[in-house]
């Protein structure tokens, strides 16, 4: 008779603990092995943690809500003869209060953490309603999403109002989060427009300001004394404050490291990619009818840095502290935007080996399943450089932070049609040609001028140089 001890995994780089946010089997119940038990939620994606064998779930060390140490046991599987007895030992009791304790200090900690920045982004709250369950209500919230609900004063009505993205439809810390912020809007209050209403036309910007700081307070009333102050120059105007989620948090403290780290350089070049165009115009509605999905222009320009990261392996490198690791494989990071405005870095892994059709298929299964926020932990890890597209939303280039502890990233343009000298050997002349910038941010203190502009040049005659005869 043994028992297993099921570990919480490795969620990714940089991520130390997770969030236990639904158990899918119960104490008693036949696991088979690789079948969910479990589900958590990191800053970076939410999963499924599956068993390593076969056999029967015997305890369960966390409750939902709780914070999980990347490591830690978090159940044990009986994997041969009969389920022991209920009854614990001595020794059990003392090892489950060990790991409560530990537990609460590590939710207390993160608690400390979230109020510490909390503080510093006033936060109002609109009219409290409590989330209580309704006779005809079958849908299933877990205590965290009641918590949040309850604390944004949402009703069951409004919960019912947002489409789930996590298994069978369940709302995920996510989902509301996202409904939350996209809802929060706070007009001035009574005595706000009745002070302001009632101004004087000769009473000068600064006695409104502080008629409005007088009038307005950030949560539970308190008398004038104690209410913090607004901006100078918001006027009647209503004003908005939304607190940063999670994710945000790690994002802007992962660029704010990247740019204080990193010797951030740049080099900017113009492709005409009017060959690029033509020939995916060509084999765009082949692709689609043979594979059975689009065919973007992600993919051609994934395989282009991936020739040059193969010539220019220096740029293919990790910086930690002062040794330069060199990765022997070619992971390209491929930056998406989530429907709640963060963006997440699923990887193409081994970019180098693959096809123009099989790296336009891994490219669209990564892009879908980040936009419905179902990319499995080991697809955010591993990246080697990195390509994101500013062009999707309109820029013509831009400036990229680096994706520490990597030492260079790939800003793609967007692609537009401009007047270009075009040279013949009958002469020059002037004509309409399909034309993009590529932004390439590099760390300096590793990668000096030379190497960031060959490495990019290289991509921009790669694509240039197109055969419009080339099968798909």
């Amino acid at each position: 008779m043994a028992r297993f001890e099921l570990k919480l995994p490795q969620m990714g780089e940089s991520v130390a603990e997770a969030t236990l946010t639904a158990w899918l089997k119960e104490v008693g119940d036949t696991i088979e092995q690789e079948e969910g038990v479990l589900e958590i939620a990191t800053d970076k994606v939410d999963t499924e943690v599956p068993s390593e064998v076969s056999g029967i779930l015997v305890e369960k060390l966390f409750e939902v809500d709780q914070v999980v140490q990347v490591g830690a046991v978090i159940a044990v599987i009986e994997t041969a003869g009969e389920m022991p007895p209920l009854a614990k030992s001595q020794e059990t009791v003392v090892a489950e209060n060990t790991v409560t304790d530990d537990v609460n200090h590590s939710v207390q900690k993160t608690e400390e953490m979230d109020a510490e920045i909390a503080a510093e982004v006033p936060y109002i709250p609109i009219a409290s309603v409590a989330v209580t369950p309704g006779a005809n209500d079958k849908r299933f919230y877990s205590p965290l999403v009641k918590n949040i609900a309850k604390q944004e004063g949402l009703s069951l009505l409004d919960l019912a109002q947002i489409t789930g993205s996590g298994s069978e439809g369940r709302v995920t810390k996510n989902d509301i989060l996202l409904f939350v912020a996209s809802r929060k809007t706070v007009a001035p209050g009574a005595a706000v427009q009745s002070a302001i209403n009632h101004e004087d036309n000769a009473v000068s910007r600064e006695s409104k300001t502080a008629s409005v700081e007088s009038a307005t307070v950030f949560g539970e009333p308190k008398t004038a004394s104690a209410q913090p102050s607004i901006p100078s120059g918001v006027g009647n105007v209503a004003s908005e404050v939304v607190e940063m989620s999670r994710m945000g948090k790690l994002i802007a403290q992962h660029m704010v490291s990247s740019v204080q780290t990193s010797a951030h350089v740049q080099s900017f070049i113009e492709v005409d990619v009017t060959k690029i165009v033509a020939w995916r115009n060509k084999v765009k509605d082949v692709f689609i009818q043979r594979e059975g999905e689009k065919f973007t222009f992600t993919p051609i320009f994934m395989e282009a840095v991936a020739v040059a990261l193969k010539k220019y392996p220096m740029m293919n490198i990790s910086l930690e502290g002062d040794r330069i690791i060199k990765h022997k494989h070619i992971h390209i990071g491929m930056a998406a935007a989530l429907p709640d405005g963060n963006l997440i870095v699923p990887v193409i892994k081994h970019a180098d080996q693959l096809n123009m059709t099989g790296m336009a298929k891994v490219v669209n299964d990564l892009a879908t399943r980040a936009r419905d926020n179902k990319l499995k932990p080991d697809e955010i890890k591993g990246g080697t450089y990195t390509v994101t597209n500013v062009g999707s939303f309109g820029s013509v280039f831009g400036t990229p932070i680096i994706n520490q502890p990597q030492v260079g990233i790939l800003a793609l343009g967007a692609i537009r049609k401009v007047p270009s000298v075009i040279e013949t050997n009958e002469g020059d002349f002037i004509g309409i040609r399909s034309k993009m910038f590529l932004s390439h941010s590099y760390d300096h203190r590793v990668v000096n001028g030379a190497l960031g502009g060959m490495f990019i040049k290289t991509i921009a005659e790669y694509l240039e140089a197109w055969d419009l005869n080339r099968a798909v």
